[in-house]
């Protein structure tokens, strides 16, 4: 299959759950995991049917599942698999993320930015549904542009804009574009902040999307797995970052910022684990960063009714980092431990820390490192 010129290039992750609830689920998932890493997909799908057979509702294997469906170019497939996962775990953005990407592969872009509103509406700040969905937004505006072109060919204003989308996706392809024609990649939840538990990444993968005008179903390509995070430091690291003009604040200053800070963030997530909304809710800024589009009020519905929906919420906060701006400013960065009824998960989170009236608010809540 040759490359057509005009390729978005779209993020579709590949990694394993970290939902496991006994130690032989996870290492059943490791396996196949490994089935798949080595191109074995055959054996991996046999072994991923046999395990659900006696486990139906395991989310980590029927994420493998997925996964391999879609190494083995079995779209339709592959989407339903990820459809019922969003259907048990509405709360998790990566599954609708993969779909979307599913979908662009077989040019059905209203499905896929469908998809990805739903994944920005479950985790504001997952960069990656952002980025797709406006890679989306392009192409559907590069057909719009080109059935303006067919009704007036000489549209010069239409032909420019074409050319200009033509010309960012082709320089896209071609950075992001492995030495296969065409790739595929797999999917699973990073992470989420809701009830159910998100898996963490193991590796990624670009998808080719398909033409403006024929679109073709694309190709999978093998996996590359990505480093691991290297293992954090036992203790906390302060780090001050001062403008130019503004003196060093003292050592003492220092100190009783940090404390404060991993104070604030500790009482936060004991509020959360007590499922104490109302309080849970006040560690964020009046100007908290929220999805584009999104209100208050609506963020704060979904927050109360993903909290109330577990009998139990744990929530340990794991080797955290301080990093001071200035007096108002600051980022915390941790290992978030989230574990809720019998589900459990893993993932680093930054939290931009900001100053009013004495305490410290969560201005931004991200994802990642």
């Amino acid at each position: 299959m040759s490359r057509s010129r005009m390729v978005p290039v779209f993020s579709f992750l590949i990694a394993a759950l970290l939902l496991a609830v006994t130690p032989a689920s996870a290492d059943e998932a490791q396996e196949i995991s490994r089935m798949l890493k080595q191109g074995q997909q055959e054996k991996a799908l046999e072994r991923a049917n046999g395990y659900l057979t006696a486990h139906p509702k395991d989310a980590q294997v029927r994420f493998l599942k997925g996964l391999i469906l879609t190494e083995q170019n079995k779209t339709g497939d592959a989407i339903k698999i990820f459809t019922s996962i969003t259907d048990d775990f509405p709360e998790l953005p990566e599954p609708y993320n993969n779909l979307a990407v599913l979908y662009a592969s077989q040019g059905q872009y209203e499905k896929a930015k469908t998809a990805l509103e739903m994944a920005i509406n479950t985790h504001p700040s997952y960069a990656t549904a952002h980025e797709n969905l406006g890679d989306i937004y392009a192409k559907m505006a590069s057909q719009a542009y080109d059935k303006a072109l067919q009704l007036d060919k000489g549209n010069a204003n239409a032909q420019s804009k074409l050319s200009l989308i033509k010309d960012i996706f082709s320089r896209q392809g071609s950075r992001a574009a492995p030495a296969k024609p065409a790739v595929v990649a797999s999917a699973a939840p990073a992470a989420a902040t809701a009830a159910k538990p998100a898996p963490a990444p193991v590796a990624a993968t670009p998808l080719v999307a398909a033409p403006a005008k024929t679109p073709t179903q694309t190709e999978p390509a093998k996996p590359h797995p990505t480093a691991v995070a290297p293992t954090p430091t036992t203790k906390p690291v302060v780090e001050a970052a001062k403008p130019a003009a503004e003196k060093a604040p003292p050592e003492a200053k220092s100190s009783d910022e940090y404390s404060a800070l991993i104070a604030t963030v500790d009482a936060w997530a004991k509020a959360w684990s007590d499922k104490n909304v109302a309080g849970y809710l006040k560690f964020y800024a009046p100007d908290l960063v929220l999805a584009k589009g999104e209100s208050r009020k609506n963020w704060e519905q979904t927050r109360r009714e993903r909290i109330s929906r577990p009998k139990s919420i744990s929530v340990d906060i794991i080797t955290p980092e301080v990093k001071l701006i200035d007096a108002n400013n600051a980022k915390v960065i941790f290992k978030q431990n989230y574990r809720a009824s019998s589900f459990k998960s893993e993932t680093w989170k930054t939290l931009v820390m900001v100053k009013s009236e004495g305490k410290w608010l969560i201005h931004e809540e991200r994802i990642g490192r």
